[in-house]
């Protein structure tokens, strides 16, 4: 699994897929990264739509873009997370610290 990463103006989307777990989150946390420095985005969104299965190291993918972004000066979104991982993440307080916000299928737009 990788991060398909765009940019559109200030706003780096991060489209998510398969399943975040710590076999793999780590080469998806250094990609985000990586864009992140490269580009100086205002707004990060996490699109978790093709997300299938996270555990806490999905959490800490939140948390860790969510630190970097704020020390830039930007936010970060949590976008279209499926029911059963949007729960964890509310139960977990990322609402707090990022917006989450669900999107009608084909109507993603960019911030």
């Amino acid at each position: 699994m990788a991060a398909a990463l765009h940019q559109e103006n200030s706003c780096l989307t991060a489209v998510l897929s398969g399943e975040l777990d710590h076999h793999n989150i780590r080469s998806i946390r250094e990609e985000i990264d990586t864009a992140v420095i490269e580009q100086q985005p205002h707004t990060l969104i996490l699109d978790f739509r093709q997300v299938t299965f996270m555990d806490s190291s999905g959490i800490g993918l939140i948390l860790g873009r969510c630190k970097i972004m704020g020390g830039l000066g930007g936010s970060t979104i949590v976008r279209n997370p499926p029911p059963h991982i949007k729960r964890i993440m509310r139960l977990s307080g990322i609402e707090r610290i990022a917006r989450i916000e669900t999107t009608p299928a084909g109507k993603e737009t960019i911030q």
